[in-house]
């Protein structure tokens, strides 16, 4: 972009997961919920074995069916709950401040997109003191639960002179990559969050065990 002809990547950044190191409490959180309707507790490694999206298919696969209506508000309500009580001791994925940092000081351009609650978020976030390593900061609009992809839409569309063939999503999900392929980005997987490495293999895209890596990844795979 530009006279100069060298193109900027400009990153796509997922929070729970994978800038934020927060497994502990969202297994804790899923295994508050499963309690509700008589699940035993899982361990992290078959979280991140049977995770998927959509949050009900994920409460299927363990137990057996789906969960009722009633069911899933009262385990989403719960999950939500223990969570933001669990969140609070949670810090940013190790290295994640520093790279954040020296991607805006070298002069390019990154954002946040969540499924995490849109103003909760942002409140969050702000509290990391990383606001303002960031262009925009979008959070989910709308129910919970759901796919990534038509917020991803809405992100990439509100982007100022961003070229969606230089951008890059980086996130700790299959989704992440599906929303990328949606809109015509890039995607690379960090296994440091609610996937194992075989599952995130399945999406076809690069996969990486650090936030380093994927920053390098997405430079040489951008344009």
């Amino acid at each position: 972009m530009g006279t100069h002809g060298k193109h900027r990547t400009h990153l796509v950044w997922d929070w729970n997961g994978t800038l934020l190191d927060d497994n502990e409490a969202v297994v804790g959180a899923t295994n508050a919920a499963f309690g509700e309707v008589g699940l035993e507790p899982i361990t992290l490694e078959q979280y991140r074995e049977m995770y998927c999206i959509p949050i009900p298919r994920f409460y299927e696969r363990l137990m057996g069916r789906l969960p009722t209506e009633a069911e899933w508000e009262r385990m989403d309500g719960i999950f939500h709950q223990y969570y933001t009580e669990q969140r609070a001791a949670c810090g940013l994925t190790e290295g994640a401040e520093e790279l954040l940092t020296q991607w805006q000081l070298a002069g390019r351009s990154q954002s946040l997109l969540s499924m995490y609650g849109h103003d909760q978020l942002v409140h969050v976030v702000r509290g990391y003191g990383i606001e303002r390593r960031f262009v925009r900061v979008d959070g989910r609009t709308g129910p919970s639960g759901g796919s990534k992809t038509r917020h991803m839409e809405r992100h990439i569309a509100a982007l100022d002179g961003i070229s969606v063939e230089y951008t890059v999503v980086i996130g700790d999900a299959v989704d992440d990559a599906v929303a990328a392929a949606h809109v015509g980005a890039k995607a690379v997987l960090y296994t440091g969050g609610s996937h194992s490495r075989a599952s995130l293999e399945a999406a076809g895209v690069p996969v990486v065990d650090s936030l380093a890596e994927a920053a390098q990844l997405a430079e040489q795979i951008a344009g």
